[in-house]
């Protein structure tokens, strides 16, 4: 099982129009709300695709109602943690070329024994869990080291943790060395502090990161893929998506295509191929809708375990 924690969960709300204007009114031609939030993610495309999963979240005010509905009509399994304040509700604009423009609210105000009951209601939902993954950005409230807190908990049980968040909260989640990271490239560019053009830059601040005590070093690389690092091997792999819809959420669904595929015991190179196809598959959904098992049908990937150092990245 994957435990996921994210403190701080959304209600998306995906609208879409022909074309984003500024300071002028649009008419959507259609809208869909989610549940949303890093973690939520993670868990709800893990129960679409038949993983089991729990979702650890705090659920407060309207939004926290509606979040609790809206993952139990989607089958993802989930432990509330109470909170004062409601949850926060984002909105996704979309146009047909793929473009997204996301307004993300703060969340709402955690006090400290609302963050240790988020903690403790984790470490309690871990159990034989295989991976407990730290997700998202954090609300207003919480510690900046609240991930860091949770790594050596998660840890001390024996069992493996991941973290994907950005901002203050990252370096001190990684200086704590959780199992695995999962940065995207600007993620990635700011822990190692300079710029990464090239795959093999992506590759090398990868490797110091691993040097440095973490097991597994995901980067996702948006239209050029991903790249997986360990101690022991590199593999790049990436998709072909001609008609993209979204991309709200398709770093949480290879994410946990990823993880999916490590606790099912697969190669690395076959569970970040596995992870690139969750993905781009999410790509093609509209708002945050995360793939089913159909979904991932006819999406090439191609995997290498030699990547080409010179590749430009977008």
């Amino acid at each position: 099982m994957i435990v996921t924690l994210t403190p701080n969960p959304s209600i998306d709300r995906a609208i879409v129009i022909d074309a984003l204007h500024r300071g002028e009114v649009h008419r959507a031609t259609s809208s869909r709300i989610d549940p949303g939030g890093k973690g939520v993610n993670v868990s709800r495309a893990l129960a679409a695709q038949g993983g089991a999963t729990l979702a650890v979240l705090p659920a407060g005010g309207p939004e926290g109602h509606l979040m609790e509905e809206l993952l139990d009509a989607a089958g993802v399994p989930r432990r509330s943690v109470p909170v004062a304040g409601s949850l926060r509700m984002n909105v996704s604009v979309l146009e047909p070329d793929g473009t997204t423009t996301k307004l993300n609210e703060p969340g709402p105000q955690l006090s400290a024994a609302e963050v240790d009951a988020l903690l403790a209601a984790t470490l309690d939902a871990a159990g034989d869990a295989a991976w407990v993954v730290g997700c998202g950005s954090l609300p207003p409230g919480a510690p900046t080291d609240l991930y860091a807190a949770l790594v050596p908990r998660v840890r001390a049980h024996g069992i493996r943790v991941a973290v994907d968040s950005s901002g203050a909260p990252m370096p001190l989640a990684v200086a704590a060395r959780p199992s695995l990271i999962k940065p995207n490239h600007e993620e990635l560019a700011e822990l190692v502090d300079h710029p990464l053009p090239t795959l093999g830059d992506v590759h090398a601040a990868a490797r110091e990161l691993v040097a440095d005590g973490i097991e597994v070093v995901a980067v996702s690389l948006g239209g050029d893929g991903a790249l997986l690092v360990t101690a022991d091997e590199v593999v790049h792999a990436r998709a072909t998506i001609t008609a993209p819809l979204s991309t709200v959420g398709a770093g949480d669904c290879m994410l946990a295509g990823l993880l999916h595929g490590l606790s099912s015991g697969l190669p690395a190179a076959d569970a970040l191929a596995a992870a690139v196809t969750w993905g781009a598959a999410a790509v093609t959904l509209p708002g945050s809708r995360v793939p089913t098992p159909d979904d991932l049908l006819g999406i090439p990937v191609e995997v290498t375990g030699t990547p080409d150092p010179t590749l430009q990245l977008s």
